[in-house]
């Protein structure tokens, strides 16, 4: 991993956890990582929108971050059931994730959607975390390197820059089914992914990109030591506090 580039490990909790339960998780995290007095690396949380409010009251002063999952591209108006970005900042929020495969899929979100709502987070003063990766169809077809490169050109808004960008590359087969990809096609997939944001702006080298897809305490070390791996998107395993911070110490 290099070190120019400050690890990130965030959990995405999904649609999972009730009051009592989110709030015992986030103080263990939180507990964990003020033990911990990292500063090499950041920590970063992303509950359920009901919850994110509560969470951030929780870790105040810990040095873990908090995020949303998702934002709309309008900063307010008739859209019921969304959250706007400027109301996760309101909520206490720093980042979001946008397009993610399972938003991708289950709500029809384009790459131009994605672009959109990264584009709001950067109106709110949000850092958004763009999500790509391929099926295990296009895996087995031999498209991922070129379904990575559509994703990026089509959801990386004009104007990004390392300190406005963080990119997730989740392969779509390997999300809560246990499979991983080999350390050798992370590390194709990533220095591909670095080579196409080359085109794109001034400063890829600084941006951090993040694995997601089955990451656990057990092979997080073997996982964030691949080349351009600058941390790790975390499904599962962050519902767990001594899972998620084995996976932080690792970083």
């Amino acid at each position: 991993m290099a070190r120019s580039r400050r690890p990130l490990i965030a959990g995405n909790w999904k649609m999972n956890g009730l009051r009592a339960d989110a709030l015992a998780l986030a103080t263990g995290v939180a507990d964990g990582v003020r033990s911990a007095g990292w500063s090499d690396r950041e920590v970063l949380v992303c509950p359920p929108a009901t919850l994110l409010a509560a969470v951030a009251e929780a870790v105040k002063g810990s040095g873990v971050l908090v995020g949303g999952q998702n934002c709309h591209v309008n900063p307010n108006g008739a859209h019921t059931g969304d959250i706007s970005a400027e109301m996760l900042r309101d909520a206490g929020v720093s980042h979001v994730i946008v397009g993610h495969s399972e938003r991708r899929t289950d709500c029809g979100e384009t790459d131009a959607i994605v672009r959109a709502k990264a584009e709001a987070a950067w109106r709110a003063g949000l850092l958004p975390i763009i999500c790509i990766g391929e099926t295990l169809t296009e895996r087995e077809a031999n498209r991922t390197l070129t379904v990575l490169e559509t994703q990026i050109k089509g959801s990386v808004p004009s104007g990004a820059t390392a300190a406005k960008l963080v990119v997730a590359y989740e392969p779509v087969w390997a999300i809560g089914t246990g499979k991983t990809p080999t350390t050798a096609e992370v590390a194709s997939a990533h220095a591909h992914i670095r080579r196409v944001l080359d085109g794109l702006m001034a400063d890829a080298g600084a941006v951090r990109l993040l694995y997601g897809g089955s990451v656990k305490g057990s092979n997080a070390g073997e996982l964030l030591a691949v080349g351009d791996v600058d941390g790790a998107l975390v499904g599962g395993a962050s519902l767990k506090a001594d899972e998620f911070l084995a996976i932080a110490k690792a970083a």
